[in-house]
């Protein structure tokens, strides 16, 4: 096999005392998606976290293009190409659509420019009537547009989208859901946290299911849609 693009071994993380991920592998081949699943407080969004340096790593270690970042600075994995759409968008609301946007702009790695200021625009047009108003003006869907926008201005290799349709109306969440769609179409590799299994499994090449911060099932997304009952225990769906 290839070199992966991420690679996490036996990862332990901690919050405090509490012992949240316990020996969790993750693999991110170039250009695949992956969705990363689990009920609430299972650890996905630490895993995610964990990989991108935000939390550390008490145990094992993150490779990303072959390089060791288990104790980089989260600028560093940034820098080699992983863009993260955190849950909560954490767009800066005291600026505009369009400085939002522009500050985030940089070449990727080996200076692609695969996703310029008016690619994101033409993929986000309610963004493109909206560029003067401040990112707190925006409603709940287009802040998230803005969020996933912002994040392809980097012109990444990797996408992590955490809970990119939560909250939305449903109307909204199949907008990004076909957002995130063409993202994967362009070669951009993803992983996607979601509740909606229906929609991670159509995107997703592999799906990973976490439960207690373990590792319970890891294979084709068309083989967990294939096993009601193991959706039903560790998913609830």
């Amino acid at each position: 096999m290839s070199e992966p693009l991420v690679e996490a071994r036996a990862l332990h993380a901690y919050y405090g005392a509490s012992h949240v991920l316990h020996g969790v592998d993750l693999r991110i081949g170039r250009g695949e998606s992956v969705g990363l699943m689990g009920r609430n407080g299972m650890g996905k969004t630490t895993l995610i976290k964990t990989v991108l340096g935000i939390v550390r790593a008490r145990g094992g270690s993150v490779r990303v293009r072959g390089e060791d970042v288990t104790r980089a600075p989260t600028y560093r994995v940034a820098r080699l190409g992983v863009a993260y759409v955190p849950e909560g968008r954490g767009i800066f609301p005291n600026l505009s659509v369009r400085e939002n946007l522009v500050m985030a702009a940089r070449r990727g790695v080996e200076g692609r420019i695969d996703w310029t200021y008016e690619r994101v625009l033409a993929t986000f047009p309610r963004l493109a009537e909206r560029l003067g108003h401040g990112g707190a003006q925006l409603s709940g869907g287009e802040q998230q547009m803005l969020t996933i926008g912002r994040a392809l201005m980097t012109n990444p290799e990797l996408l992590i989208l955490d809970e990119a349709t939560e909250g939305l109306a449903p109307k909204i969440a199949r907008e990004i859901w076909d957002i995130v769609r063409r993202v994967r179409e362009s070669g951009i590799a993803t992983v996607i946290v979601d509740k909606n299994f229906a929609a991670v499994s159509a995107i997703a090449d592999r799906s990973v299911v976490l439960v207690k911060g373990e590792v319970v099932f890891e294979g084709a997304s068309a083989d967990l849609k294939a096993q009601p009952e193991l959706r039903s225990r560790y998913l609830g769906v």
